[in-house]
């Protein structure tokens, strides 16, 4: 069995003439809000176990069926600790000995990159498009260093992740851009809440970790590299686009045009 996680807790701040009163997810993109494709997605393979964590306007996610946790924190917070609001359906697919998929709620995928993560055998995998640069054409609101960029090793496996990399020198076979989509084994779950138990024991909220200012304000690709630091491996799912991430006005118009042609984004 496998259960979902989705992180919708952030303001939407480069969105904020239309996430003022809304939550970024719940924007419409081909008639529906961007939350309930991915709902739909993971439904469509046999994941019904699903848990939501909101935080900005947070009344207005209510999902039937789905487990909700709230960051009520979620200002003083960036992703990382959002998604530890989860902890407690982390521990519990622990228990049950079950695969957990966590998606940002502000990316559209096509089905086979769901279906090729479900496939992974590592006990963490992150999706990595390789043909991230194509993405970026057009976005001028969004540009290349906005990117969380992967230098992926010769076996496959991340070597550094972040936005403050660049290519400099890097064979384009070893480039990529973490698209906000994972997946633990039971086995990976539980090497990442032991890391994270490890840090919060060292590590007050404010103090620097890996390129954020302060452990509470991480990002997930703080905690990825940290995991490499510490010699776990996490392997790269490779990609091939197919999917889209809404993070400007000029990216949500992108999105609503091209979901007005079905079929068009689906490049993987």
């Amino acid at each position: 069995m496998t259960k979902a996680i989705i992180i919708a807790a952030g303001p939407g701040t480069r969105l904020r003439a239309l996430t003022s009163e809304l939550p970024k997810c719940m924007l419409l993109i081909g008639g529906k809000p961007i939350i309930f494709h991915t709902l739909q997605a993971f439904r469509r393979h046999g994941i019904h176990d699903i848990s939501i964590v909101r935080g900005h306007k947070k009344q207005a996610i209510m999902v039937p069926g789905a487990t909700h946790y709230d960051d009520d924190n979620f200002q003083s917070h960036n992703i990382l600790h959002s998604f530890l609001c989860a902890k407690p359906k982390m521990e519990e697919a622990l228990r049950q000995k079950e695969e957990v998929i966590v998606s940002y709620s502000d990316i559209l995928y096509a089905d086979s990159i769901i279906s090729s993560l479900k496939d992974a055998q590592d006990p963490l995998s992150i999706v990595v498009d390789s043909d991230w640069a194509d993405n970026y054409v057009g976005r001028s609101d969004h540009p290349p260093s906005e990117a969380e960029k992967v230098i992926i090793d010769e076996y496959g496996f991340v070597d550094k992740i972040g936005k403050h990399l660049t290519f400099d020198g890097v064979p384009p076979a070893k480039q990529g851009e973490f698209i906000g989509l994972w997946k633990f084994t039971p086995g990976g779950m539980a090497i990442f809440l032991s890391h994270i138990d490890r840090v919060n024991s060292t590590c007050s909220k404010t103090c620097p970790f890996q390129q954020s200012k302060e452990w509470q304000k991480a990002y997930i690709t703080d905690i990825m590299q940290e995991l490499v630091d510490q010699k776990e491996k996490v392997f790269c799912k490779a990609i091939r686009g197919g999917w889209f991430e809404i993070d400007t006005l000029q990216d949500y118009e992108r999105a609503k045009k091209s979901f007005s042609h079905p079929g068009s984004w689906h490049r993987s």
